[in-house]
């Protein structure tokens, strides 16, 4: 017991600022990339199952729904990318950029096509969050 008389309790060391906040960017890269990696594998789910709110968002952009499986495939590709990177840290990265380029060009296509906000906010939040673990997965 710790009320003990005389008996010293051994204390956690400090950590050192350095370690902190590796500690903390280690955190963030995980929750970050949790976050892309639900949104996109719902993402991908909705075209793959051809969910008609999917279908409908893919024909208003001009895909086919054979590239749209694959573009669904792509997005697994990408989730399984990050899950791998965060002990593969090149992998890590590597889909992590892919996943960018990927909403970039799904913001890009409803932009085109003259598309409301309602319409391309769903492509640009995900860009906004696989930003951000990109830049943490590269930064690391």
């Amino acid at each position: 017991c710790a009320d003990e008389p005389g008996r010293v309790v051994p204390r956690m060391p400090q950590l050192r600022q350095h370690q902190r906040l590796q500690l903390t960017m280690a955190v963030a890269l995980v929750v970050v990339c949790a976050l892309v990696g639900a949104a996109a594998a719902g993402s991908a789910v909705g075209k793959l199952t051809a969910h008609p709110k999917s279908v409908e968002a893919m024909q208003s952009v001009g895909v086919t729904p054979k590239q749209m499986r694959l573009l669904g495939v792509i997005e697994l590709v990408g989730v399984a990318g990050l899950l791998v990177g965060i002990w593969v840290p090149v992998l890590g990265a590597a889909a992590a950029i892919g996943l960018v380029l990927y909403f970039v060009g799904a913001v890009a296509a409803h932009l085109r096509k003259g598309h409301g906000v309602a319409e391309w906010a769903p492509a640009a939040v995900i860009l906004a969050v696989a930003v951000a673990s990109a830049v943490l997965q590269v930064k690391r």
